[in-house]
């Protein structure tokens, strides 16, 4: 008997071929049948009428930080809202094992930066995660059984320098017995499945105490024997953030990225692709390492997000702003202090000069705060101003838009909320966009889910992808954009028996309404543990989630159920090949 059948779905396989109409029925938590309409004979234990709805691969988010979110939200919300079935997380170098069992210290030291760098809540970390565990095995034993999506994690090569160098691991260089030390945890967590190594040399990751992760302070030497040993390992993966991310390459990290991928034999991926019509040379640079992986023996995919992710700025809390060079001091200092250097006309002018130099890279995208859309405000002086262009504002009130929008912060004594309209949303760009897409080592993700939670929200990319692809633009047929979101990723990790549906594979599911599907606006939540603040977005359209058969999600409202699996290398996933 079949556990659950979908009756006259318009089924699109995640193959990229044609859609049809099947019945699709459910055994033991894998696709047992896809049947023409009418013509399973099998009886069922339930079933539903999919007229008019898709069926589709479940969604496979391959850059997410879900680490910690968990443990105490096991349907990672909003991904799984929004159709995600599969997430990758320990990225960029940031895990939350291994940790030193006999220094308590390291995992307050983990909190602070992962509260910094990927912008977590600290007291959602504090209160919401147990940290019982020592080992990567016990990381992931801590979580199978009790989430409702699948997972699989890299391990950071910031926990792994912490844990054999401890304080050492940020600005010291590892003794050969230290490094064979963090060699021996690698392929300690490799065998307990571990997905690979995530590192990060990003000038943008700094630690709770303001200084360069531990990772950014490993030498090309470190990363190529982390990288080897990497290769030693079945389903193996690399996942690398290097400065040149955010805007265009080095030749220093062209060659590294190749050299770490053909050491592996591995895939490398990395994020983000940002593709902008109005900087034409970018998307050649960062395909440079692609294009030479491949005669060295390895493979380079970058992940591009397919929408305008919104995010939400703040003068007075750590943002993007404060990556843009030169601001992050005037940005920390105390908000008395930080209001009248702000106020300053040189000090302005000088911060304006940074933001649009050639240093700044993709922040430079910030600087138009003509183009900022105030959101909430707390001041009497700012009654009426939510909603409105600083541009508008600044016009009234004869100032430049940068002065105008201070002014509107001090009011609030740096509490406003800023918007900032994306300048890469012109034809031109989405026309880059959708012909870049079609290279063979570009892949739809980083969404960084899990991670920034009140300042950003790329979860529902998914669906928002989706309704464009229908209802939109309409870049790509639905046929296409659904492999690029299950199957593309799926076998660059190489799941087993995921991103598809077929006979025999695992029935990782989303029914959708095509004329629906979509992402509701980005709204400020107060539901993370301590009350901390996040963005949430609503999925529109997806009318069921499953997950290994079992149903999580019926018209965005959770099930309870938990038939998650911790997805671990080489039980659950098989070697890529890079040739």
């Amino acid at each position: 008997m079949l556990d659950h059948l979908i009756r006259g779905a318009t089924v699109v396989d995640g193959g990229g071929g044609p859609s049809c109409l099947a019945d699709v029925g459910i055994r033991g938590g894998r696709i047992a049948v896809v049947a023409e309409p009418g013509t399973v004979a099998e009886e069922a234990a339930s079933s539903e009428d999919a007229t008019g709805l898709v069926l589709a691969p479940g969604f496979v988010d391959p850059h997410t930080h879900y680490d910690a979110q968990l443990f105490w939200d096991p349907y990672a919300t909003p991904s799984m809202n929004h159709g995600v079935t599969t997430v990758a997380g320990g990225n960029c170098g940031f895990t939350l094992a291994p940790l030193h069992p006999d220094r308590p210290e390291d995992a307050d030291y983990t909190r602070r930066m992962m509260a910094r760098v990927e912008g977590m809540a600290l007291k959602a970390l504090e209160e919401g995660v147990d940290w019982s565990w020592s080992s990567f095995r016990e990381y992931l034993d801590a979580l199978d059984g009790r989430i409702a999506v699948n997972a699989g994690f890299m391990v950071g090569h910031c926990a792994l320098r912490r844990h054999v160098m401890g304080a050492d691991a940020v600005g010291g260089q590892p003794t050969a017995a230290q490094l064979d030390a963090m060699l021996a945890l690698l392929h300690d967590a490799m065998d307990a499945g571990a997905w690979g190594l995530s590192t990060t040399q990003s000038s943008t990751h700094s630690d709770g105490d303001g200084q360069p992760v531990a990772s950014r302070h490993a030498l090309p030497e470190e990363l190529l024997a982390l990288s080897r040993a990497v290769g030693e390992h079945e389903g193996t993966q690399i996942e690398a953030i290097v400065a040149g991310c955010l805007d265009q390459f080095s030749d220093d990290e062209i060659d590294l990225f190749v050299d770490m991928s053909a050491a592996a034999g591995r895939p490398l991926n990395w994020n983000v692709l940002t593709i902008d019509a109005s900087v034409p040379e970018r998307v050649p640079r960062q395909l440079i390492p692609s294009e030479r992986a491949r005669r060295a023996g390895g493979r380079i995919v970058a992940l591009t997000m397919p929408i305008l992710t919104p995010m939400n700025m703040s003068l007075g809390t750590f943002c993007a702003l404060n990556l843009i060079p030169g601001w992050g001091d005037i940005l920390a200092l105390p908000v008395p202090e930080r209001i009248e250097r702000l106020r300053d006309a040189d000090t302005r002018a000088e911060m304006l000069r940074r933001a649009d130099s050639k240093e700044a890279g993709v922040f430079r995208r910030l600087a138009n705060f003509g183009r900022y859309v105030i959101g909430d405000t707390y001041s009497a002086a700012n009654e009426g101003l939510s909603g409105r262009v600083v541009k508008d504002i600044a016009d009234e009130r004869g100032q430049d838009a940068f002065h105008c929008l201070v002014e509107i912060c001090a009011a609030d004594e740096l509490r406003t909320v800023l918007w900032p309209m994306p300048t890469d949303n012109d034809p031109d760009s989405w026309a880059l966009r959708q012909r870049t897409w079609e290279h063979e080592d570009v892949m739809l993700g980083g969404s960084d889910a899990g991670a920034h939670l009140d300042r950003m929200c790329g979860a529902p990319y998914t669906t928002r992808f989706l309704g464009d692809c229908l209802r939109g633009r309409r870049l790509m047929p639905l046929e296409r954009a659904v492999k690029m979101l299950t199957d593309d990723p799926a076998r660059l990790f190489g799941l087993r028996d995921r991103g598809r549906i077929e006979e025999g594979f695992h029935a990782d599911l989303v029914l959708f309404d095509p004329e629906r599907i979509d992402a509701g606006p980005a709204t400020l939540v107060h539901d993370l543990p301590g009350d901390s603040p996040r963005l949430d977005s609503k999925a529109l359209g997806i009318v069921s989630v499953r997950v290994n058969g079992v149903e999580t999600l019926r018209d965005d409202k959770v099930t309870g159920a938990v038939p998650g699996t911790v997805l671990r290398s080489g039980r659950d996933t098989r070697t890529v090949s890079t040739v």
